[in-house]
């Protein structure tokens, strides 16, 4: 499903401390490079199934150097500003850039 997402509210990004490291450790991912998807048009659609507690979402993108990234995350408000939390980032799998580069030619 696919959402109508509108990054430019969206005014920085919260890194949970505990996390902080997590995907760098499990994917090799840094939180640059999953940063920068967000400003490479990413397709973002809902996550139904782990949205009980929260909206969570994902996004397909692409990284500055062309790194295919999946990325899980929720939209929090601090001090009533709007900031991606990163849930966890890795390398696509090849059902999600075929999904992905689909998307892509169709825009």
């Amino acid at each position: 499903m696919s959402l109508n997402f509108d990054l430019s509210r969206i005014v920085g990004f919260d890194w949970d401390n505990g996390n902080i490291d997590k995907n760098l450790k499990k994917h090799k991912v840094t939180n640059e490079e999953s940063e920068g998807v967000f400003s490479n048009n990413p397709y973002v659609s809902e996550d139904i199934q782990h949205s009980e507690k929260e909206q969570r979402l994902q996004a397909l993108g692409k990284t500055n150097q062309g790194r295919l990234l999946f990325i899980s995350f929720t939209i929090r408000k601090l001090d009533q500003k709007l900031k991606i939390r990163v849930i966890s980032c890795r390398d696509m799998n090849r059902k999600e850039e075929v999904k992905y580069e689909k998307i892509q030619r169709n825009t």
